[in-house]
């Protein structure tokens, strides 16, 4: 459920500003709405501060178990930044000497000064480079000694008395020989691996530095605040949105500090936060929100229990394997108990979405992949016809939809825009027949056509009320489209029979082409270890067509007919080391 909001403007004297913003940060349950750009000098010095300790943070590994470094916060957070800069001058001075060492190489490792001296005495050495496959002639009175020859050419050496040159590339020698280049780079490296070891040595330090960064967090919005605070000579505001169960709250703290306090309700144009709170069965779902970081709009509706309900259909039938869903189940019970002070309810919707996809492979009779005849007897013949399953595709879509349609349709039952919805449910289910006629090959019912007609109708009658028909009346002109686009939403769910069927086909494929590998010791162990790669393949897939396929058909198929565009911002009061998602 969607927790309804009141829009609030606090009033204060401008020199309270500080005790004003320290009131509502411990109150928690403010959030706020900047009335003008949160800029400045001192947002600017705290937002440097934030990403000061972060970068500290970042680089330091998590080891709390680890033996503390005797120094403050501070004092690591300095350590670490003079490591960080340190660092970053090695791997700068680094990929200059490698660049350089891969110019030098195909010369060899000589001196540079001995190749000055010679110039000294009259003798030049110079250094070319030709293509390869090049004629190369050295100038009359002068040596020419190849040193080496790679892909990019031909490196050569010329030595002679007096000025002379040669129709090739000339080297520039290094002011380094390619033996203090190498001995240098080997030094860079060791001093890096030690950095990265002074850097581990403050691993049990990251609990204070976590704090110190959190802390600067809180600085930075208590910043904002302030300065996104609008200001009328002596009076100084804010507004934000709370909880309407906390009113009470922020009017007894008004009476006590001597705030001017408007509570009132948020108009449709205001960006009200989402704050969502559902019992705990339904709870689960959030990790999905929390994953692909969606939330519906204040304005828009919670469908947090369809989108449970059937993500559990759509996960069970995509994966469609109970050997995979007790994997499953195991992996979780796993993880959780490695993550004992983890939030429960991701574990409860993986148990969830295992259970289903457990009573699901039973169905099918579905377990690794296996043959069915390697099975139990007792099957339900229906579930393993494709022709049915495939209509139990457009059945669940058609329902999937009409659920939609009808939701929406009892929140304006007190409109005409009802019926438009009833006349979708029509259409509907009238699009079901259609696939189950074109795809299925099923008779197309007598009583489907004037179903259609009649929601067809009723759409148009309802669709828009008669006085916006002069601004929306494009929505009428795409009419057409709209219904075609109804028709291929119901024919989109055959995607759960596609991949689950694929899914099983893949778990087969491999069992058929592995399983005669396990007659010997040494062939079986490496068909038990492709088998294991296969099957984590395969899970894999399930994994993404799940992403791709389970979770769209909620937040694209049915969100689109349900009116939900997830717009929402996420609530997040105005208080201390709060920075976490209040909707857990």
């Amino acid at each position: 459920m969607i927790v309804p909001m009141k829009k609030v403007t606090v009033l204060c004297l401008d020199h309270a500003r500080d005790e004003t913003l320290e009131a509502l940060r411990a109150l928690g349950t403010v959030h706020l709405s900047h009335l003008q750009l949160p800029e400045g000098e001192e947002v600017e010095k705290a937002r440097a501060r934030l990403a000061y300790v972060e970068r500290a943070l970042e680089i330091l590994p998590p080891h709390p178990q680890q033996a503390l470094s005797g120094k403050t916060a501070e004092q690591v957070v300095t350590a670490l930044w003079a490591l960080i800069h340190e660092q970053k001058d090695i791997r700068e001075n680094l990929a200059h000497l490698k660049h350089e060492r891969i110019r030098v190489e195909p010369y060899g490792s000589f001196d540079p000064e001995s190749i000055r001296k010679l110039a000294g005495k009259g003798i030049h050495v110079k250094l070319y480079q030709a293509p390869p496959g090049a004629d190369m002639q050295a100038p009359p009175d002068c040596a020419l000694q190849v040193l080496s020859s790679t892909k990019e050419g031909v490196h050569f050496a010329v030595i002679g008395r007096g000025d002379f040159s040669l129709n090739a590339v000339e080297f520039v020698p290094s002011s380094r020989s390619l033996s203090e280049i190498e001995a240098e780079t080997a030094v860079a490296e060791k001093r890096l691996a030690g950095i990265d070891e002074e850097i581990s040595a403050f691993g049990g330090d990251h609990p204070a530095v976590a704090r110190m960064v959190q802390d600067a967090r809180d600085h930075v919005r208590y910043a904002e605040a302030r300065a996104g605070m609008g200001a009328e000579k002596a009076i100084a505001y804010l507004q934000g949105y709370c909880p309407a169960s906390s009113v009470s709250m922020i009017e007894a703290a008004s009476a006590e500090k001597g705030w001017g306090l408007v509570i009132s309700e948020p108009s449709a144009d205001d960006p009200v936060p989402t704050k969502i709170e559902n019992p705990g069965w339904i709870k689960p779902i959030k990790a999905i929100f929390d994953m692909t970081g969606i939330l519906p709009g204040y304005h828009e509706v919670d469908i947090s229990v369809p989108f449970l309900i059937f993500l559990s259909i759509f996960f069970a039938m995509l994966v469609g394997d109970a050997g995979y869903g007790l994997l499953f189940v195991w992996l979780t019970r796993f993880a959780r108990k490695k993550m004992p002070k983890a939030p429960a309810y991701p574990f409860t919707l993986l148990y969830i979405m295992s259970a289903a996809t457990i009573v699901w492979g039973l169905l099918t009779r579905t377990v690794f992949g296996m043959p069915k005849h390697m099975l139990w007897e007792a099957r339900i013949p229906w579930l393993e016809d494709d022709t049915n399953v495939m209509q139990l595709c457009f059945i669940i879509g058609a329902v999937h939809l009409s659920l939609a349609h009808l939701w929406n349709a009892w929140l304006l039952r007190r409109t005409p825009q009802a019926l438009a919805h009833i006349g979708w449910t029509c259409t509907t289910w009238g699009m079901f027949f259609t696939a189950g006629m074109f795809v299925l090959g099923k008779t197309f019912p007598s009583w489907a056509a004037p179903l259609m007609i009649a929601g067809v109708l009723l759409i148009v009658l309802f669709k828009t009320p008669v006085k916006q028909l002069k601004s929306e009346w494009f929505g009428h002109a795409m009419l057409p489209l709209d219904i075609i686009a109804n028709f291929t939403d119901v024919v989109s769910y055959l995607r759960l029979f596609a991949v689950g069927t694929a899914s099983f086909a893949v778990a087969n494929a491999f069992n058929q082409m592995l399983t005669p590998m396990f007659g010997g010791l040494l062939s079986g162990l490496v068909a038990a270890v492709l088998l294991f790669l296969g099957h984590a393949l395969n899970i894999a897939l399930c994994g993404l067509g799940i992403l791709v396929h389970g979770v769209r058909l909620n937040t694209l198929e049915f969100s689109s007919h349900m009116g939900v565009q997830w717009s929402g911002r996420p609530y997040r009061p105005f208080c201390k080391q709060c920075e976490k998602d209040l909707n857990k």
